[in-house]
C-alpha cells in the first residue's frame, strides 16, 4: 500500500489538462437524477475548474491521518487516508473555500443552512476503498440532508444501492466532478467506493456537509 510520500512522488508535469482560469464552473450543466422515495443525485463533470492546482495542493498540505478502527472482533487499518475540517476551522487550500462558497450558493437556500464542514478521503491505489454505508451519523439519520463530493484525481466510481435492497447504479466520478446526495438519500440509499483491480493513481475526494451530519 502506497503511504502519502509514495503518492507525491509518483505525480510527475500535469497530470490533468484542466483549464484553472475559474476555481468553481458555475455555469457547467448539472444532471439530477430522482432514485425515488425523496432521494437524488445531482452530478456535474469538470465543475471544478481548478482541479489540478487543489490536487497538487492537498497531497502535499494535508496532514494525512492513517486510522485503525474496530471491525467485529479484530482492529483493522482503514483503507484509505483521512482529514477533517470543523466547523469554522481554515480549509487547505484555497479552491476548497471556492467550492464551498458555490455549493453554499446553490444548495443553502433549498438546505435552509449551509455546508460548513470537510472531509477528505486520500486513495492511494484501486486497494484502498470505503464500504457501503450511509452518512447516517447525526441528522443524517431521521432529516433530509445533503453531502457535496468534489473529486480529484485518478476517475473512481461510486456505487448507490437502494439500503433495502435493490439494482445498484454506478457513477464514475472523474477529476474535477462533483456529485451531491440529497433528499432522502442517506437514509434510504448506501454508497460505496469498491476495490478495484485496475491500475489506478491516488484519488482525493473531499465531502462537504452541514453541521451535525457525518
Amino acid at each position: 500500500m502506497l503511504g502519502v510520500m509514495d503518492v507525491m512522488a509518483e505525480i510527475q508535469g500535469s497530470l490533468f489538462d484542466v483549464d484553472a482560469s475559474a476555481s468553481v464552473r458555475v455555469e457547467a450543466p448539472v444532471r439530477r437524477d430522482h432514485l425515488g422515495d425523496g432521494a437524488w443525485v445531482d452530478v456535474c463533470p469538470g465543475w471544478l475548474g481548478a482541479a489540478d492546482a487543489a490536487y497538487r495542493g492537498l497531497l502535499e498540505q494535508v496532514s494525512w491521518q492513517a486510522e485503525r478502527r474496530r471491525m467485529w472482533d479484530a482492529v483493522v487499518d482503514v483503507p484509505r487516508l483521512l482529514a477533517f475540517y470543523g466547523e469554522g476551522e481554515a480549509l487547505p487550500h484555497s479552491v476548497l473555500h471556492d467550492a464551498l462558497r458555490a455549493l453554499n450558493a446553490r444548495y443553502a437556500a433549498g438546505l435552509g443552512e449551509p455546508f460548513v464542514t470537510a472531509g477528505l478521503c486520500l486513495y492511494r491505489d484501486g486497494r484502498d476503498s470505503v464500504a457501503w454505508h450511509g452518512d447516517r451519523v447525526g441528522r443524517g439519520r431521521d432529516t433530509d440532508t445533503l453531502v457535496a463530493i468534489v473529486s480529484l484525481g485518478s476517475r473512481r466510481s461510486l456505487m448507490l444501492r437502494p439500503r433495502g435492497g435493490g439494482a445498484a447504479r454506478r457513477y464514475p466520478l472523474a477529476h474535477g466532478d462533483l456529485l451531491v446526495m440529497g433528499g432522502s438519500c442517506q437514509r434510504t440509499w448506501d454508497h460505496c467506493i469498491p476495490k478495484t483491480a485496475q491500475p489506478v493513481g491516488p484519488r482525493i475526494s473531499v465531502q462537504f456537509r452541514p453541521a451535525g451530519v457525518r
